[in-house]
């Protein structure tokens, strides 16, 4: 690759890299934002259930596949917009948005598995409908 080549893709990277940083620090990245609607979707760390045996076993998932889910949810849902209680938004709306988001966040189709697993056993746990 010539120099000139290599100092324009160079910059190019930068460029992207930084967009998609101010993109998810701001809210503004396109596929990494799912609308909270006037339900009052949007909730706290604090709220959100963390995964136990009572949920594995109600929900019909292993305990680890739900602790995955929640880890993912935790640490990856954030980075990108405010964080959407799972007990407060339609499942068919998460299934619709979350392989765009997996994708945008870079992360293998069985972090989108564990995360939609660990949403239903949240809903089955409130008695929801799903």
């Amino acid at each position: 690759m010539e120099k000139d080549s290599a100092m324009k893709y160079g910059w190019a990277l930068i460029g992207f890299v930084c967009w998609h940083l101010t993109s998810c620090a701001t809210g503004g990245g396109e596929m990494g934002d799912m609308a909270a609607g006037d339900d009052g979707a949007v909730g706290g760390i604090s709220e959100v259930p963390n995964p136990s045996p009572e949920m594995a076993k109600a929900s019909g998932t292993s305990l680890s596949q739900l602790q995955r889910g929640h880890v993912v949810y935790m640490l990856k849902c954030g980075e990108c917009h405010e964080y959407q209680l799972p007990e407060r938004v339609d499942i068919m709306d998460w299934e619709d948005a979350m392989p765009d988001m997996i994708r945008h966040a870079g992360l293998p189709s069985s972090d989108e598995t564990a995360v939609l697993d660990y949403v239903v056993a949240v809903k089955k746990q409130k008695g929801q409908e799903y």
